[in-house]
């Protein structure tokens, strides 16, 4: 049921009726084992706090309340509810609501009853039991659920609405010709009316029996973060608040379960805050009881309509006892009386939420996206909402291959979406696109060939473009892009849609998922278009990159002295030629690069810091006379306003810097700046001895630069014709030193593994101590891949393969049959064959692909004894 306060719009109320149709449809299979619990045995967890027995002759009105209007339940119901005795009374220990024929000439034409429990009984937690015997007939719509005593989340549905169990039509007929036998139990939560949300699950009952044949018991269990649905003692459904996914830096990435949550402006902040759970049902609920006769759910499905025959002589919603139980283990949280079963949280128990999923957050790198260009990308595939074509892909005289879109006399909206339950390519995936780095520049473009104009001459052309599942949403007429064009059929038009003035109107661009163009709702009858060249993009730009020192000194980042009183100078390197060189005698100093004094001169790397580093190489000519002096490395910004220092050899997997020897230092940007360094504006780099210990010290650098080592790179190789100096080949466990072999045309040299006596092993790939690598700038749209072929297999028998991927020491790790990374093709022997593994599918089986360390390909543990195999040209990359 919803709340009788909402006064909803008739499209508000189609969507609603359509979400409870997908909840429970014709269609609905139900399958259960009624042998996994005793329906019979007594709840003996939990204490008896409330109820009502009904054997008395009366109604209690120290328990129940009665809402008398004819509002129609918000639902466009058909009933005046009533305080009549003949419409709610109680007879014979059972509670009878009626619904009957109104006197001719009535505000509405039919009377029933709801009452409620209001300030009389009101929970938080327990479990809630009723049990009842349902009414039938086409518009019968019995219901018994919950709303919040204190709406402190907003109005209906932010603060919530639990549904215990509701039917519609019982034993009218559905599309199949069977009777009607379903009943459900829903959440309603979210956002306002109309952009609510819901989510729940049909429940049929075993061997054919109807709810509006006998009594039946109906319960949820309600507890902090989690409810759970009932019929006669069977767990049927579970529903969970959401559940947050986190990288390695703390960062919210995702969600590990999509369930309820609720938005709502938080009275500290006044800002608009989406909290994924336990709100909004962590507060007092109160019951209600209601007998509703049609409306918007029960008209629109099985015969449809109300059936005036089924209520010639009244419907009764006949309910024989209401209790209320508290877990006594645990009342602040109603924890520790679960009644469960195996398997009570997998797929066909537990149902996915709707709320929305949190972007992650932008990683600051600059990105373009191309949607399509002529090849459909599987991750954005053309769409049409609601009009019921497939959009066809065509050959264009002029532009070559478009999709076609075509709008008939069924109102809709065509473009192309980013979103789960659209994609249907195996190797598309969800992926939002972050354009918050190109926001200022970038802009969203298409080319457009109208074939021909809506029937309708007042029809507009428009452009609208979403984010986060629809949370924000901007909607333009096409002649407002950057060109002011109309579209003209028969002609190519090039449209164009700036990205600061849709964030401006409202758009939150870190997570775009859906772009549209269409002629306006319901106008668009006979239009016919194409479009290529979707994207978003910005025009492209050099990575910025500060070189301290190349082959000669930056005058703008001279050698420095800070107080020693040296000169620094540039000598000749018999291994590099010029380099730079710096000496320190008795007085305490530290040296390295920096502007001239009052030069302002600073260097941003704010575009840069994710994938951005401070490298240098170093070279020590005499070590500080010191034994125990420390090497560092000390960056500052903004005139020392902010600043970092380490040990030097933190640059070099710990290894300290040994004379006479060249070595690189790398300092990655994120890490400086997750310590505090300000890389906005940064103004000095030193390397040196600990303060007041470098006396004698001579050394020399080489290579010094700030930059993106990755800028005009796209992704990780591990392995293509050698070993990536980073990782390395392994074996975990069974003593054997994986080898790189001549495969001869066309691979060349490759990585060739070999399974001894002792077969319990795995390998693969393992990144040097301190390395891993960071993927989550290609998330939506990269893969681990790699070739690999069986050299020899002795056994001959079936061996399961395995691709498993973990990140530092295996916080995270996944692991999948090898033959997904090829269309469930398993390897064969002597074949070489291409596996890809889309990081997509990775982070949202559980991976943080922010920390990836290890790469395994492997027979079964134990199995593979005397197995020789290759694998080349491993990497993690875009598609």
């Amino acid at each position: 049921m919803y709340n009788n306060i909402m006064k909803k719009s008739p499209i508000a109320a189609l969507f609603l009726t359509l979400g409870l149709v997908g909840c429970g449809g014709d269609d609905v299979k139900t399958n259960s084992n009624f042998d996994a619990i005793d329906p019979s045995e007594p709840v003996s967890d939990w204490q008896l706090v409330w109820s009502d027995e009904f054997n008395g002759d009366e109604i209690d009105d120290r328990k129940w309340s009665f809402e008398v209007n004819c509002l129609g339940g918000g639902n466009q119901e058909k009933q005046c509810y009533t305080d009549s005795e003949a419409n709610a009374y109680v007879s014979e220990d059972t509670l009878k609501i009626v619904a009957l024929p109104a006197a001719e000439g009535a505000e509405q034409p039919y009377t029933s009853a709801r009452i409620n429990s209001r300030l009389k009984g009101d929970f938080k937690y327990g479990r809630i039991e009723v049990r009842a015997k349902m009414p039938f007939g086409q518009g019968a719509w019995p219901a018994v659920w919950m709303m919040p005593t204190d709406s402190v989340y907003g109005g209906w549905p932010k603060s919530g609405e639990i549904d215990i169990v509701e039917a519609v039509n019982l034993k009218a007929d559905t599309a199949a010709g069977t009777p009607e036998n379903h009943v459900y139990g829903t959440l309603h939560y979210g956002r306002d009316a109309p952009n609510n949300s819901s989510s729940g699950k049909a429940y049929a009952l075993p061997e054919g029996m109807n709810p509006a044949d006998d009594f039946h018991t109906y319960a949820i269990e309600w507890q902090e973060g989690e409810i759970r649905w009932y019929v006669d003692g069977y767990l049927y459904a579970t529903q969970m608040a959401s559940q947050e996914r986190y990288n390695s830096r703390g960062e919210v990435v995702g969600l590990r379960h999509r369930g309820w949550f609720t938005e709502y402006y938080d009275q500290t902040t006044g800002e608009l805050t989406v909290d994924y759970g336990p709100a909004p049902f962590d507060q007092r609920f109160y019951l209600i009881m209601n007998l509703a006769v049609g409306g918007n759910w029960p008209e629109s499905v099985n015969e449809t309509g109300i059936d005036p025959e089924a209520f010639a002589n009244g419907q009764t919603f006949e309910i024989d006892y209401v209790r209320v139980y508290e877990c006594a283990q645990n009342p602040n949280t109603g924890r520790g009386c679960e009644t469960i079963r195996a398997g009570y949280k997998d797929e066909d128990t537990l149902v996915e939420g709707e709320a929305p999923i949190p972007s992650p957050p932008s990683d600051g790198v600059a990105r373009n996206l191309t949607i399509f260009d002529g090849t459909p990308n599987p991750n954005w595939p053309a769409w049409d909402c609601c009009g019921g074509s497939t959009p066809e892909l065509v050959d264009d005289t002029e532009a070559g291959p478009a999709y076609k879109f075509v709008v008939g006399p069924t109102p809709t909206v065509n473009g192309f979406i980013s979103r789960s339950a659209f994609i249907t390519d195996p190797n598309g995936t969800p992926s939002p696109f972050d354009a918050s780095p190109i926001v200022a520049t970038g802009a969203i473009s298409f080319d457009m060939k109208v074939l021909s104009q809506p029937s309708n001459p007042d029809s507009t052309w428009l452009f609208k473009v979403e984010s986060n599942e629809g949370s924000t949403a901007v909607e333009l007429p096409l002649s407002a892009s950057s060109e002011g064009l109309s579209p003209v059929a028969g002609e190519w038009q090039t449209f164009t849609f700036p990205l600061q003035p849709l964030a401006d109107a409202g758009l939150d661009v870190s997570g775009i998922d859906v772009i549209m163009v269409f002629p306006a709702w319901d106008t668009g009858n006979g239009a016919e278009y194409l479009l290529t060249n979707v994207e978003i993009a910005a025009p492209e730009g050099p990575s910025p990159e500060l070189v301290l020192w190349g082959d000669a000194e930056n005058p703008d980042w001279p050698m420095w002295d800070c107080c020693g009183g040296t000169t620094p100078q540039t000598v000749q390197d018999e291994e590099r030629g010029p380099v730079a060189e710096f000496t320190i005698g008795a007085t305490p100093t530290v040296m390295g690069f920096k502007p001239p004094e009052n030069s302002g001169i600073q260097f941003d790397a704010t575009s840069i810091m994710v994938e951005g580093v401070v490298q240098f190489d170093m070279k020590v000519v005499n070590a500080p006379s010191n034994p125990d002096s420390v090497w560092k490395f000390k960056i500052e910004a903004d005139g020392a306003s902010s600043a970092v220092e380490v040990d030097l050899n933190t640059g070099n997997a710990g290894v300290d810097p040994v004379t006479g020897e060249w070595a690189t230092y790398t300092f990655p940007l994120q890490q400086l700046s997750d310590a505090g360094l300000d890389v906005s504006a940064i103004d000095v780099l030193m390397i040196f001895p600990a303060w007041d210990t470098g006396n004698g010290a001579v050394y020399r650098v080489d290579e010094a630069r700030i930059y993106n080592p990755s800028a005009g790179e796209d992704g990780l190789t591990v392995f293509a014709n050698n070993i990536n100096s980073d990782w390395s080949l392994w074996d975990c466990c069974a003593g054997t030193t994986p080898e790189v072999v001549d495969a001869g045309a066309p691979y060349g040299s490759v990585a060739q593994f070999s399974i001894p006596g002792w077969p319990e092993t795995v390998l693969g790939f393992l990144a040097n101590e301190g390395v891993s690598y960071d993927a989550s700038s290609m998330v939506a749209n990269g893969a681990i891949s790699f070739d690999m072929r069986i050299v020899e297999n002795p056994t001959g028998g079936p061996t399961d393969w395995f691709f498993k991927v973990e990140s530092t020491g295996a916080a995270t790790a996944v692991e999948l049959p090898l033959s997904a990374g090829n269309y469930d093709t398993a390897p064969v022997v002597g074949e070489w064959a291409r596996y890809n593994f889309p990081l997509q599918e990775l982070f949202d089986a559980g991976l943080d692909i922010s920390d990836i360390n290890v790469l395994m390909i492997f027979p079964t543990w134990g199995t593979g004894q005397g197995t020789v195999y290759q694998i080349d040209n491993v990497q993690i990359a875009n598609f």
